[in-house]
């Protein structure tokens, strides 16, 4: 079974990624009261472009730590090939 690595975050950092979230979850439920109603699309599609510019900043900031923490210490470990799977297999979601 290969290994797993825990998530690294400075204490701001995952401060900030949990704010974040949080927001996104406030526009979540925003966007579902306002489909109980008669919104206005452009509303509607700024709410969801909120939701996934929060989701894009969260990924890139645990992106960056994977990177650091992990990704750079490949070689050392002896597991580059399995960093490299696993990215490639993060990446083809983007």
């Amino acid at each position: 079974m290969a290994q797993k690595h825990a998530l690294h975050l400075d204490p701001k950092v995952r401060q900030e990624a949990r704010s974040r979230l949080l927001s996104a979850k406030g526009h979540l439920e925003g966007i579902l009261k306002m489909l109980e109603g008669e919104p206005y699309c452009v509303d509607v599609l700024k709410q969801l472009k909120a939701v996934q510019g929060a989701l894009d900043k969260v990924g890139e900031m645990i992106l960056r730590s994977h990177l650091e923490h992990h990704v750079a210490s490949a070689a050392l470990r002896g597991d580059t090939q399995r960093m490299v799977e696993e990215l490639m297999e993060v990446l083809k979601y983007r």
